[in-house]
């Protein structure tokens, strides 16, 4: 009986001990879940936790520095204002250290309310020219403490950028840049090519008085949204119509996005 007790004290002594070094792990930061915003190495070892509502604001989470980004919206959702996210999409706002969404999103409502008082909400302006990209990158950056991460992107992105602008405007038809009507969200392509822009239509779909007005400036290219495509914006004006994709992969990646367009852009004048 006395070994028994012996050996029960023993066990009690090893489980106890198992459990404070558990516990010790835990402390250090190991598992995000559980570790508190306000322990001296922050969340994730210092770095930073965010929540974007999609691959759009997570793209440029990724380019000022985030390594943990988890997004709301899935890739698969054509367009994404339509989406309605669910109870397991806010528990994870709730978990976020910075939220980025876009004031345009019918969502950013709820989005606001399941992020409480622990997440930083932060209205991103979701738009791929350049200037703005940069803004955006830089002010997130500052805000995540990777400051020399967004630095590092930026500049490769100004590379990528004057090179993909530079092969797009070779391919202008006789020299010349052409004049193009693009819907608001995708102007920044028109920029991209340095064409000449002498309209812009959306998000609503056109009326018979835009059509009549942007048909009489003779548009050679009609730069439509595809995400949130109407159908043939211009019938009857001659003008080629190409589909600009605003929302980058899975990867979060926003380089390929301005490839792809520069891709269609030279297309579309006859180029490679």
């Amino acid at each position: 009986m006395a070994r028994t007790r012996v050996r029960f004290a023993s066990l009690l002594a090893l489980s106890a001990a198992l459990t404070a070094l558990v516990s010790g792990c835990g402390d250090g930061g190991g598992n995000g879940d559980t570790a508190s915003k306000d322990d001296a190495t922050g969340p994730r070892g210092g770095k930073p936790v965010v929540v974007v509502t999609t691959t759009w604001e997570g793209a440029f989470a990724k380019a000022a520095g985030a390594e943990e980004v988890k997004v709301i919206v899935p890739q698969s959702v054509h367009h994404a204002p339509d989406y309605d996210p669910k109870p397991s999409d806010l528990a994870a706002v709730g978990k976020a250290d910075f939220v980025l969404y876009a004031p345009f999103e019918p969502y950013a409502a709820k989005i606001k309310e399941a992020a409480g008082s622990k997440a930083e909400l932060i209205e991103v302006d979701l738009d791929n020219d350049a200037d703005k990209v940069r803004a955006e990158v830089a002010k997130l950056g500052k805000l995540f403490g990777t400051e020399e991460a967004a630095a590092r992107w930026t500049a490769s992105f100004d590379t990528e950028y004057a090179k993909l602008s530079k092969e797009v405007q070779g391919s202008w038809p006789g020299g010349k840049s052409p004049a193009v009507v693009s819907q608001v969200f995708t102007a920044w392509s028109a920029k991209l090519a340095g064409a000449a822009p002498v309209g812009t239509y959306g998000p609503e779909a056109v009326t018979p008085a835009q059509l009549a007005e942007l048909s009489g400036k003779k548009p050679a290219l009609v730069l439509d949204n595809a995400h949130m495509s109407t159908g043939t914006v211009l019938p009857d004006s001659g003008a080629r119509q190409i589909e600009i994709v605003n929302y980058p992969g899975a990867d979060l990646d926003l380089l390929p996005v301005y490839r792809n367009a520069a891709v269609e852009l030279k297309k579309a004048m006859g180029g490679s």
